[in-house]
Order: structure tokens, then sequence, then C-alpha cells
């Protein structure tokens, strides 16, 4: 299997945020065929189509660097039933301007998180509503709602060993389905 680079976006901004603590436990666990790395996304000015003409250089700069990936590792919290609004954000400047999306035919997964028992279903779901439009093929087995997280990590250290066991089998399909679905 080739070595394949991977855009983890993490859809909190919270200092703290067990979504970045899931996605960095994700990296370790990742076997050598994934080279991934988190993508910033607080930074981008919200998307504006008058800007499309003459795009800021930050949504340039993250159109450019999503184009240097062959896949993406979506991890999210979840927001009223949905994703964040910065996600969201990240969404449609990659995606845009019309025609030109970023994100087209990349393979994906989507890990959603959150202290709630139900691991934020809502947020996932939504999200892979946008995937299907943006033309990425995302995994669908297993799927990955991770609850409880607040009890899962002490600092940034994951303590549940069935959680740890559980991304393991995570990260080694994801790997499998981004070599069978990229270019």
């Amino acid at each position: 299997m080739a070595t394949r680079k991977i855009a983890v976006i993490v859809g909190s901004l919270r200092k703290e945020s067990f979504s970045r603590k899931v996605a960095k436990t994700l990296m370790l666990l990742a076997p050598s065929t994934l080279e991934m790395e988190i993508v910033e996304i607080g930074q981008l000015p919200l998307y504006n189509q008058d800007d499309d003409d003459a795009p800021p250089a930050l949504y340039t700069e993250f159109r450019a660097k999503i184009m240097e990936f062959d896949g993406v590792l979506w991890v999210t919290p979840e927001y009223n039933r949905s994703v964040p609004g910065v996600l969201r954000n990240a969404i449609d400047v990659g995606s845009r301007p019309y025609g030109q999306s970023a994100w087209s035919g990349k393979p994906c997964g989507v890990v959603s998180v959150s202290p709630s028992a139900s691991g934020a279903f809502g947020a996932n779901h939504h999200l892979r509503q946008s995937l299907v439009f943006l033309n990425m093929p995302a995994m669908q087995q297993p799927e990955a709602y991770i609850g409880n997280a607040d009890k899962l990590f002490d600092g940034d250290k994951l303590n549940n060993e069935s959680t740890e066991k559980f991304l393991q089998g995570f990260i080694d399909a994801f790997a499998s389905w981004v070599e069978r679905h990229a270019d």
C-alpha cells in the first residue's frame, strides 16, 4: 500500500477539545500508510461568495492545502444536532468557487465526539449529507460515535482500553478505505 496524505479536520476550536484529543489519538494509532496532519480551520474568515473573484489569501491557502491531500478525516463535536459553524465554514470555503471544490473525490471518514452518551450522532449524519454533495466517498463502516468523551482522557491520553481498541479498528479500516478510493 502507498503512503497516503490525510487532512485531519477538527470541528472544535476549544483549547481542551475532546474532538482534538480523539483526532490526535487516531493519528498515533494510524498505520504507517497514513501520513496525517491536522489542518487548522479557526483562522478562516466567514465564507462570502462576493469574495470569489478576489478571494482572501486565507481562502486560497486553505484550498491549496486541502488539494495536497489524498483523503480527509473529519472529527467533530455536535452543536445543536449539527456540526459547529467553524466546520461548516471550512466546508464552504473549500468547496468554492462552484465547480472548483478542493474536497471533490477525496475519500473520507467521520468521527463524532461528545460528552453525552449519543456520541454526537446528529452531527455525524448531518456532516455526511454535505459529503454526498461534495463528492467525497465517506466510509460507512465502522461508524464512529465517541460518547462520554469527558471520561475517556487523563489530560491528552486516552484512558479507556475498549475505546482504544475501537479507534484502532476504525483507523485501520479507514486506511483500507482511503487506499481503495484514492486516485
